[in-house]
């Protein structure tokens, strides 16, 4: 804003505006609330927020991006990032900026509200919802005895042709990184150069879904919630599909933790921190069950939608989401040709 005034206006009068002025901004600036950079799906951010400010009073403003867009953003914007809270859908996101040491340790009181196997040792972030990895296959064509045992079955060259996936998706990367979590470097590489011979790549684990019920494919790696969507709209996108959940603590078990964190800019730490806490409590967590994401509630003895299957027979492996490194997956990924 740009001010002019004539040699009659006292320095006085002058200060009055100014401070006036800035007082407006400051206003408006405060209107918005805490500001939450949400890579999550809309709807459930948009659900949190609507009711997190019922609740509290407290007004929330989204900023809809995607997982790694908005991590390398705060990366970026360093300490003078405008976002308060970080929202994700994949927790590889959540580890780039905490790696950056971008976040505020979260309280000791929401932090006891979710068991450690779905939040880093480190404290830094929580989980806030949970997906798994499945693999959705063309039922007409396969039956139980015919699905691959473990996901890393799908590099043999008696799958070549046969399965999809969307490698440029948040949503694959992190399957990528718990596998190298597990398994390491040298065997990630080699799984992942069978990959490139043996899938078809589609945009989107819903593209890819669309796909096996089409019969382009007989399976596709994506994250379980896509049917449940679908099957609770009108399954027509996933009416010859049905799930294959690994178990066994296999890589293809892995269930990924959408992460929540507080940043260490935040110029309104209090209330980011309250909003932390109420999507980890009872209120965001009961969103998440009686909802229709069908992602998995991470909250201790909070119930996930009823549709799903319960998360504790997942026999899923347990990894730490501290240790997940998107960084160096990109790179295994690129040099495997997959991006």
């Amino acid at each position: 804003m740009t001010i002019s005034f004539s040699g009659s206006m006292s320095a006085l009068a002058f200060a009055a505006l100014f401070a006036s002025t800035g007082a407006t901004v400051a206003l408006a600036q405060e209107d918005i609330g805490i500001v939450v950079y949400n890579a999550q799906h809309e709807s459930l951010g948009v659900a949190w927020a609507e009711a997190f400010t019922k609740e509290t009073g407290i007004k929330v403003t989204l900023r809809k991006g995607s997982d790694m867009e908005f991590a390398n953003q705060i990366v970026q914007e360093g300490a003078a990032s405008p976002a308060d809270v970080f929202l994700t859908e994949n927790s590889p996101a959540m580890s780039l900026v905490d790696g950056a040491g971008l976040f505020e340790p979260v309280a000791a009181g929401t932090l006891a509200q979710v068991p450690e196997n779905f939040r880093p040792s480190n404290g830094h972030w929580i989980g806030v919802a949970a997906r798994s990895t499945v693999f959705a296959y063309d039922k007409t064509k396969l039956t139980e005895d015919k699905l691959p045992k473990s996901m890393l079955d799908l590099a043999d060259p008696s799958w070549k042709g046969r399965w999809a996936a969307s490698p440029a998706g948040a949503d694959f990367q992190a399957i990528v990184s718990a596998l190298l979590s597990l398994k390491g470097e040298d065997a990630t590489a080699s799984w992942l150069k069978a990959m490139k011979e043996n899938f078809t790549a589609y945009k989107g684990n819903s593209t890819a879904m669309k796909a096996v019920n089409a019969g382009e494919v007989e399976g596709a790696v994506i994250y379980h919630y896509y049917y449940f969507g679908d099957q609770a709209k009108t399954g027509e996108n996933s009416k010859n599909v049905a799930l294959h959940f690994f178990k066994n603590e296999d890589p293809g078990a892995f269930v990924s933790i959408s992460g929540g964190g507080v940043l260490a800019s935040s110029q309104h730490k209090e209330n980011a921190q309250k909003f932390l806490a109420w999507i980890t409590g009872k209120g965001g967590q009961g969103i998440l069950r009686d909802g229709t994401s069908f992602e998995y509630a991470v909250g201790n003895g909070e119930a996930s939608n009823k549709a799903l299957p319960a998360l504790s027979d997942l026999q899923y492996p347990k990894v730490d989401p501290a240790t997940l490194n998107s960084a160096k997956v990109t790179d295994l990924m690129t040099d495997a040709g997959l991006l």
